[in-house]
């Protein structure tokens, strides 16, 4: 089994956080989110992975390809790194990996996360992941038969055609044969809203008469912008206590310092005369002196104090002091 994870995107709705780092590598819980969602995946599919194929942007450089890497290998995989330098599409991005393109696999978009727990149909051709929705009409959603198979892909439907929205994650026993339709799409230039869709690939192994069946996720999570993505962080950490993880490092350093479960933190964190929590992740080597932060995202090597937060993103290295009067800002800083 493969895991190919299209992410060439940095994420302009997520600025300033991912300029200096790709949307995929911010963490979630103190855990990158394509780390957490190549991770899902494999609990789900319940097999070895044999590679996973992580399709990027030139720019992200080489610490990034290094990090990736490393994702797989903790998973026992061989981590692959292919480019996409043209944002041209969902089917030019899977493309763009099509040496890794054989045998089964899962395709998955970096900007998402699941919980899911169901077993995976291995007489299908493929299974298309989907999650119910209160509305409908703002996603692309499946059209059933009533023998539950997948019958067409309808994007944002005008009309009512299933609440079952797909959430970009998909398996194919060969991915071979979506690897030769989309060639079909590339070569013919079959383009829709300016690119090349994965969608028209799936369309043309419809109509071969292949079998698609749907996979339904119990858990679907955003990291689109920073409000959905410190909420995706606050789920996550609620999962993960419910689960029995143990999300405190022991390195932590508390004086008179309180932490209201659930929370991440960190090794090397330092909380003084502080109240933390709930809903709190504080990256590696942060420092919170006299503050008071809850539902909040704080990344690593932060030094906050004086710092009253609630529903905030803090990135990598920020220096914040509550009770401020000189400050220095920089392009898409938000202070509300």
């Amino acid at each position: 089994m493969k895991i190919i994870v299209p992410m060439a995107g940095r994420g302009s709705r997520l600025r300033p956080h991912t300029l200096t780092i790709p949307k995929p590598l911010i963490p979630i819980a103190g855990k990158p989110i394509v780390h957490r969602l190549v991770e899902d995946i494999a609990k789900v599919l319940n097999q070895d992975i044999e590679e996973i194929a992580f399709i990027i942007h030139e720019s992200f450089g080489k610490k990034v390809e290094e990090d990736l890497i490393a994702i797989a290998e903790k998973l026992g995989s061989k981590g692959t790194i292919y480019y996409q330098n043209e944002a041209l599409g969902t089917g030019h991005a899977i493309m763009c990996a099509k040496e890794s393109l054989s045998g089964p696999a899962v395709i998955a978009y970096a900007d998402t996360l699941i919980r899911a727990n169901f077993n995976l149909d291995q007489s299908a051709d493929s299974v298309i992941w989907v999650k119910q929705v209160d509305q409908p009409e703002a996603f692309g959603v499946i059209n059933l038969n009533e023998a539950n198979e997948i019958v067409e892909l309808v994007e944002k439907p005008k009309e009512f055609v299933s609440d079952l929205a797909v959430i970009g994650i998909y398996y194919f026993k060969d991915v071979g044969v979506l690897k030769n339709e989309l060639q079909h799409v590339l070569d013919n230039n079959i383009i829709h809203g300016g690119e090349y869709q994965i969608n028209d690939g799936i369309k043309q192994m419809m109509a071969k008469g292949m079998k698609f069946v749907p996979g339904e996720v119990d858990e679907w999570m955003d990291c689109g912008n920073k409000e959905v993505t410190v909420e995706t962080n606050t789920r996550m950490l609620g999962f993960l206590h419910d689960d029995g993880e143990n999300l405190i490092a022991d390195t932590v350093r508390l004086e008179n310092a309180t932490v209201i479960p659930p929370c991440y933190i960190g090794e090397d964190v330092a909380i003084i005369n502080s109240v933390i929590g709930p809903n709190v992740s504080l990256g590696r080597g942060t420092h919170v002196t006299n503050s008071k932060i809850q539902n909040s995202l704080i990344q690593t090597h932060a030094h906050l104090k004086n710092a009253k937060l609630n529903n905030a993103m803090i990135g990598n290295h920020v220096n914040f002091d509550g009770d401020f009067t000189s400050i220095s800002i920089g392009d898409y800083s938000v202070l509300e």
